[in-house]
């Protein structure tokens, strides 16, 4: 399940994300959102988790809490822009 990260300070590393979403079970990728001109990050970003049970459990935790000074959002991605999609159906892991 492939989770939307929004609202990340610009300092955020990747592997400050990943180590934040491991708690809840294995991190398949992790991914910020970088500018191409400045190299900064754009403020979010996307964690992949290939159980649908571990990545609810960490949306459930993580959503809206503070890091680095910024209450982050935490939610389904969406596969493609502008298509809405409901998020797959609860599995048992």
């Amino acid at each position: 399940m492939k989770l939307l990260i929004r609202n990340l300070a610009r300092t955020t590393t990747e592997a400050q994300l990943r180590a934040l979403f491991e708690p809840y079970g294995n991190v398949q990728s992790c991914n910020l959102v970088i500018d191409k001109v400045t190299g900064v990050s754009k403020g979010f970003g996307f964690v992949d988790m290939p159980k649908v049970g571990e990545a609810k459990a960490a949306m459930k935790h993580l959503n809206a809490i503070e890091i680095g000074g910024s209450k982050i959002r935490v939610k389904y991605a969406e596969s493609k822009p502008g298509a809405r999609q409901a998020p797959p159906a609860d599995v048992d892991d």
